[in-house]
């Protein structure tokens, strides 16, 4: 008997599970606090992650492994994004821990391998994507890259992966410590499996969840159908996000911007423009201007340039242009050409109307660029304030928030995954396949197989509570009812096969009746047949064509080998002396009016095997094997098997029974005309088996002389008593 795997009452088996996540997440939060708290180089906040998959399996690991973080996130923001990691970790445990690798060697040096490539090696990736490798002065890191063999990433790569060996070292060695404490019993009372039937044993679960379908599995299906999904809506989130958050980023830079330039516009006299063009920093008032618009410029750190500008037709005409740490700026004065990104603004610049914020990537770089009229006290435009404000972060701010999106997403994706994988096993698969292996191992041939069939059903006891619990139930009470139907069926199969059997001994015993003769002859030679036929099977004679049914065929048809006689008048029939020719003739007529008669009957029956095998008997059992027999002269395996069997049997009976023209041979002398007369009369293998199974066929014929004498002294004394009375 297979070992079952255990299974709790539901709501105990909840709670212990809930117990054990709750225990995993603060077991991990205390080993972290307790690390940062002592300053060690080590985390260990997974411990708690990798025992609960370890003994409760990969789904109570991935929870474990995620609120973890999501604890941790509370003081530490960016701890929520390396939860994917954590995830994959609890993944990993329950990968090896369902393998049982039986040297625990091979189980450590695998987890803690698994392990420091998760978190040393995809785990730089994420700081790298969001800050790029930052490296402290006093990290192993920055001492690495000193020696200059070594890039910033790289550097950080194999800093982490050294950091990372030791932290899950030192995890292994304490998770496992910590499960060798708890008794076998304990940690097998943590598997958290959910089964909603009858556990199956560890084969049955394994046969039931690997079995081969012609194009794909229902799970692979729906996971299939579930990933699809989740990606394509994280992607039109993230999309949707993505340009939601541009969009604002690139508010804030308009506001900022605007804001720069419209408190450049309000330090300037519109009334000197023209002065400060002309004359530059000489111009009363120029040098004080410049240093406010310094200021202003300085006060967000988001403005790369900040400059006054009038538009003229020949260009743009230099009042203020602040130098810069990369460039120093233009002279009051000078023209500067206009830029392709403007073209399309020029006639409203040139009409001092306002115009949008524009975008530009050009050998500035990439900037948004504000321009705000300045209006002298006539209401004419006569410069514009401009401020320019660098992309370039709103690129980087993007590409942190897609990492972000992508870390949260994929600690999602994988616990959604998880929980829903679990969901599928044991509410679909295990009981839609443990419904087929039940079912397609039905037995019918018995009573006894037809119950057990019913029982194997009957202990799924799949408690679903929805369409498959329905299905199970349907198919319980098909299958109950279809058994029943069965078991009915055979029954009456078997009263018709009884009618059947006694059916042709009547006919047989009619025919019978009127040979006086023959005595119990169709009976004898079916039992002699009987016997045959399994030394034959026994010894391996003729294998291919000795099935149950031939076997059964030739025994139940065997008493109609004679039913030909009926054709045959009574005065030859029961003849006491010898036959002439002209009698004889009529006598052998037997074999083909009894094929005649019985092919009649094919045609009300077609189909009848044992109808079939009772033709060739009747009609070739005088056959020999030598082709001199009658009534077509076949020769050796053209003479049908039955009919071999049946001259065999028929002879012997005829040799060892009284007959009113002859006395009866002795069973040795019969025997040994039936030897003699292999290869000749007989089929030699024939022979073989029914000389080599001589005990039963002694046994059958004593039986029947017995029962012939005791029906001759009954006969006796009844006529007697007639005689008295009369």
């Amino acid at each position: 008997m297979a070992e079952l795997q255990p299974a709790l009452p539901g709501k105990k088996r909840n709670l212990i599970t809930v117990l054990l996540c709750l225990g995993g997440v603060i077991l991990n939060l205390l080993l972290s606090a307790l690390c940062a708290k002592l300053e060690l180089p080590i985390w260990l906040d997974t411990v708690g992650t990798v025992i609960t998959a370890a003994m409760g399996g990969y789904l109570p690991g991935v929870m474990v492994g995620f609120a973890t973080n999501l604890f941790k996130s509370i003081s530490d923001p960016s701890a929520i994004y390396y939860g994917f990691l954590s995830v994959l970790i609890a993944l990993a445990s329950a990968w090896i821990a369902r393998k049982r690798l039986r040297h625990k060697i091979v189980v450590f040096s695998a987890a803690v391998i698994l392990f420091t490539l998760i978190g040393g090696g995809i785990g730089t990736f994420i700081p790298w994507f969001l800050d790029e490798v930052s490296l402290e002065t006093e990290s192993l890191a920055a001492r690495m890259y000193a020696i200059g063999c070594f890039t910033p990433f790289t550097a950080q790569l194999t800093a982490n992966l050294l950091t990372e060996l030791l932290d899950k070292t030192v995890t292994v060695i304490l998770s496992v410590g910590i499960m060798e404490l708890l008794p076998k019993k304990v940690r097998r009372m943590f598997r958290f499996t959910g089964w909603m039937q009858t556990p199956l044993s560890r084969e049955d679960s394994a046969a039931a969840k690997k079995m081969t379908f012609r194009v794909m599995s229902l799970r692979t299906k729906i996971l299939l159908v579930l990933s699809v999904s989740l990606i394509a809506v994280s992607v039109a989130a993230t999309g949707i996000s993505m340009r939601l958050y541009r969009n604002a980023l690139i508010k804030d830079h308009i506001k900022v911007a605007l804001g720069a330039a419209n408190i450049a516009a309000s330090v300037l006299d519109a009334d000197m423009i023209d002065t400060y063009i002309a004359e530059g920093e000489a111009a009363a008032g120029y040098a004080d201007t410049e240093r406010l618009l310094y200021e202003i410029r300085e006060s967000s750190a988001d403005i790369l340039y900040l400059y006054v500008y009038r538009i003229e037709e020949d260009g743009c005409h230099v009042v203020f242009d602040l130098d810069t740490d990369e460039m120093e700026g233009s002279p009051a004065g000078a023209v500067i050409p206009f830029d392709p990104t403007f073209e399309p603004y020029i006639p409203d610049l040139l009409a001092g109307r306002s115009i949008e914020p524009i975008e530009s990537d050009d050998a500035y770089g990439w900037l948004l660029t504000v321009y705000v009229p300045v209006y002298n006290d006539a209401g004419q435009c006569v410069c514009y304030a401009a401020a320019d404000v660098s992309m370039e972060q709103i690129g980087i701010i993007e590409r942190d928030f897609f990492i972000e999106m992508l870390a949260l997403f994929l600690g999602f994706f994988v616990l959604i995954f998880a929980l829903v994988r679990w969901l599928i096993e044991y509410h679909i698969i295990l009981p839609i396949n443990s419904i087929a292996m039940s079912t397609g191992t039905f037995a019918y041939d018995s009573e006894k197989a037809r119950e057990s069939s019913i029982e194997r059903i009957r202990e799924l006891n799949i408690r679903t509570g929805d369409e498959v619990e329905n299905l199970y139930q349907a198919i319980e009470k098909t299958s109950d009812d279809s058994m029943r139907y069965v078991a009915d069926v055979q029954q009456k199969n078997q009263e018709i096969s009884m009618m059947q059997k006694a059916l042709i001994l009547v006919l047989a015993d009619i025919v019978e009746s009127r040979d006086r003769n023959t005595g119990a002859h169709v009976r004898k030679t079916a039992a002699y047949a009987d016997i045959i036929l399994q030394e034959m099977r026994r010894k391996g004679y003729y294998a291919d064509a000795l099935t149950d049914e031939f076997i059964s065929d030739v025994v139940d048809s065997a008493p109609l080998h004679d039913v030909g006689k009926i054709h045959v008048p009574d005065a030859i029939l029961n003849k006491p002396g010898r036959l002439s020719d002209e009698e004889f003739a009529i006598m052998k007529s037997h074999t083909t009016a009894g094929r005649d008669i019985l092919t009649e009957a094919i045609t009300l029956v077609p189909n009848s095997g044992y109808l079939n095998e009772a033709r060739n008997l009747a009609a070739y059992h005088h056959e020999k094997w030598d082709g001199t027999g009658y009534p077509t002269g076949l020769a050796g395996e053209d003479i049908p098997l039955s009919a071999r069997i049946m001259a065999v049997a028929d002879v012997f009976d005829a040799l060892v029974s009284k007959r009113s023209y002859k006395k009866p041979f002795s069973f040795e002398e019969a025997m040994q005309i039936i030897t003699e007369g292999s290869g000749k009369h007989f089929d030699p293998l024939v022979v073989d088996a029914f000389v080599s199974a001589e005990d039963e066929v002694r046994k059958i014929e004593a039986d029947f002389s017995r029962r012939t004498n005791e029906a001759g002294w009954l006969e006796k004394t009844d006529n007697r008593r007639n005689e008295c009375v009369s």
